[in-house]
């Protein structure tokens, strides 16, 4: 049938079916071409992604960091605990009038910390009652040297002061001490002073004070020597009858 067509009919379906093929190239090229755009687009939202979900190097050096500041703030803690207990063997070693054991653990501190200001202290004073005033103070203050407002240290000076008999300046210095910190024993190391002075006035000012702050102090003024010349007045029976 196709032979019997006329060579213009022939030349007009050959046009036609040309020009579709060439379409059809040409649409499919298209295709292929936005589909190659969308892999590119996928895989380059993709990588992205990735990048977001696994940490950085800056990312993971910064938490390596954290954690070694905390394993290092960890074992500085266990260690100021471990020497604040070796401390406090010395201090009770001092309560129990142990001075030389006192003198020797917190020897041991201040060998493992030179700037544990309450080593010295407690050192120097135990110093003081081991007949080894001055090499005590010296202590004394170098706990004050590294902690000025320190009241304790400022306590022990007064009272390493009234040990030997240093009594002016041993009011100073409790007075120094309660500056900082309103502490008893300051008020009855002055009334203890003022005891043994005669002075019958200061002496039950300063030891009302103290019982006032604490009424177990009573007990043992009854049986302080320091206040032997006072204690027949009239003002210190009444205060601790």
């Amino acid at each position: 049938m196709f032979s019997r067509l006329s060579l213009k009919t022939k030349i007009i379906i050959f046009s036609i079916a040309a020009v579709a093929a060439v379409a059809i190239i040409i649409n499919t090229a298209i295709n292929n071409r936005q589909n190659s755009k969308n892999y590119k687009f996928a895989d380059e939202n993709s990588s992205v992604k990735n990048e977001v979900i696994k940490p950085s190097e800056s990312s993971l050096k910064q938490q390596e960091e954290e954690e070694k500041k905390k394993q290092e703030d960890a074992l500085k803690l266990e260690k100021q605990k471990a020497i604040e207990d070796k401390y406090q063997k010395g201090y009770e070693a001092f309560q129990n009038k142990k001075y030389s054991d006192a003198i020797k653990i917190e020897d041991e501190v201040i060998a493992e910390d030179d700037t544990f200001y309450k080593a010295y202290n407690v050192k120097g004073i135990a110093q003081c009652y081991d007949k080894k005033y001055l090499d005590g103070m010296k202590n004394i203050d170098k706990a004050l040297e590294l902690k000025p407002e320190y009241g304790y240290a400022r306590f022990n000076k007064a009272l390493a002061y009234e040990l030997y008999a240093k009594y002016d300046d041993a009011l100073k210095w409790y007075d120094k001490a309660l500056e900082v910190e309103n502490f008893v024993w300051s008020h009855y190391g002055k009334a203890s002073i003022y005891g043994r002075r005669g002075d019958v006035e200061n002496t039950v000012k300063n030891l009302k004070t103290a019982i006032d702050m604490d009424p177990t102090v009573k007990d043992i003024a009854k049986d302080e020597v320091d206040f032997n010349n006072v204690r027949n007045s009239k003002e210190f029976q009444e205060l601790i009858k």
